[in-house]
């Protein structure tokens, strides 16, 4: 009796730190720009219930102890994490007086150029490299719209450094009065499908299809960026009671540990 509630006090101990981490990472990036909270999942794991019907057979009437323990695993239910889901809503507009910060206003990712391929982000802090691309802060390529099957590899913003750089809420880029590209803002409709891959780009999920369309009326802000959408509030209340149910189930393992050396230790040897 004791080994199985102390096993089930466990799963419950280690859920609750996985999702400490999770809010710990939400408040270390409350200042990364378009930064998408995370949060965590979890779902009973019933023994009986993973097990195919042919192998479980659960006495229907508890009548004596040795029915008790032929129960073959019905009695035992664990904690299970069931996945990380990112909140993909919208942070706040926060104004920066820089041309190339470009926040978008609504649904959707910008296109970026990688040595992995092509991967989305809603963080709009771009300049300019050596070359006159439109980069990432990574120096990775801000690709511009394009036509179906054009190589990404053509698809880069350049500017001569001719004029100034102004982009239009429709996503249009000029130099001077000069379009040189249209930046590339795409949406994805089954935004489960994207995982994080870091320095703020999203990637896809293995074995899953994104539904990715073209926005045909993109509403961009230059000199703006996206904010993340962490509630500091909200983070910190989770924390407080995360951090009492782990302490709970801390005391939980505890006792049933107790409770083990007991039946060990003092009616072991008394009989």
């Amino acid at each position: 009796m004791g080994n199985k509630g102390i096993y089930t006090a466990l799963s419950g101990a280690m859920a609750q730190s996985t999702k400490l981490d999770t809010i710990a990472n939400n408040l270390a990036n409350v200042n990364t720009p378009a930064f998408k909270r995370d949060q965590q999942l979890f779902q009973e794991y019933l023994t009986a219930n993973e097990k195919p019907p042919q192998t479980t057979q659960i006495p229907r009437d508890v009548a004596a102890i040795e029915s008790f323990y032929n129960m073959q695993g019905g009695d035992k239910s664990y904690v299970d994490t069931k996945g990380t889901f990112t909140d993909f809503s919208q942070g706040g507009l926060k104004p920066t007086g820089n041309s190339l910060d470009v926040a978008i206003d609504g649904k959707g990712f910008f296109e970026i150029a990688t040595p992995t391929g092509v991967k989305l982000t809603r963080s709009g802090n771009f300049t300019l490299d050596g070359n006159g691309q439109l980069v990432t802060k990574e120096g990775h390529p801000v690709l511009r719209a394009s036509a179906p099957g054009e190589d990404p590899a053509g698809r880069v913003i350049r500017v001569q450094g001719n004029g100034a750089i102004s982009i239009a809420d429709n996503g249009d880029v000029f130099e001077g009065t000069e379009n040189v590209g249209k930046l590339s803002l795409v949406n994805i409709n089954n935004p489960d499908c994207l995982q994080k891959m870091g320095s703020s780009l999203y990637g896809f999920k293995p074995n899953m299809t994104p539904e990715m369309t073209n926005i045909a009326n993109p509403s961009v802000k230059q000199g703006f960026l996206e904010t993340s959408n962490v509630n500091i509030v909200q983070e910190m209340t989770d924390m407080i009671s995360t951090q009492r149910v782990f302490e709970s189930t801390q005391k939980a393992i505890s006792a049933y540990d107790q409770m083990a050396d007991k039946m060990v230790n003092v009616i072991g040897k008394t009989n």
